[in-house]
């Protein structure tokens, strides 16, 4: 005996939850990139004998611990620099200038130095230890 079973429907796939996830997914990526422009200073190791050249001639910049700084022996605050290194400077933006950090000065503040002596108009920045 043949009994015929009813035709058996084919369940559809709904798309609405996979859009759903895609849009959520969408939103994620959004709101995690980072959209933040990378720069970076050039530095160049001078040679032997180099830093002694430019010795008498270099501005003397000491970051301190405290956040302060001293330029040429005068203290000042990072707002101040940027002016004060443009004036010294003067026409000369190839004077070296010597960046020498106090030991327990953040990496931080030191690039955040840097960035001012370079819009500042200084291209001859050096790092030292003394």
């Amino acid at each position: 005996m043949n009994i015929d079973s009813p035709p058996r429907r084919r369940m559809a796939v709904s798309l609405t939850p996979l859009i759903d996830v895609v849009f959520i997914l969408l939103v994620f990526f959004m709101l995690a990139t980072n959209f933040n422009q990378w720069r970076s200073l050039s530095l160049s190791v001078p040679g032997e004998g180099g830093a002694a050249a430019t010795e008498e001639t270099a501005l003397r910049l000491e970051v301190l611990s405290n956040g302060g700084l001293r330029l040429q022996g005068d203290v000042l605050g990072l707002a101040d620099l940027e002016r004060r290194v443009a004036g010294l400077l003067g026409d000369d933006p190839g004077r070296a200038v010597r960046i020498v950090p106090e030991p327990a000065v953040p990496l931080e503040r030191i690039v955040a130095v840097m960035d001012r002596l370079s819009l500042a108009g200084a291209r001859n920045i050096s790092l030292d230890e003394d």
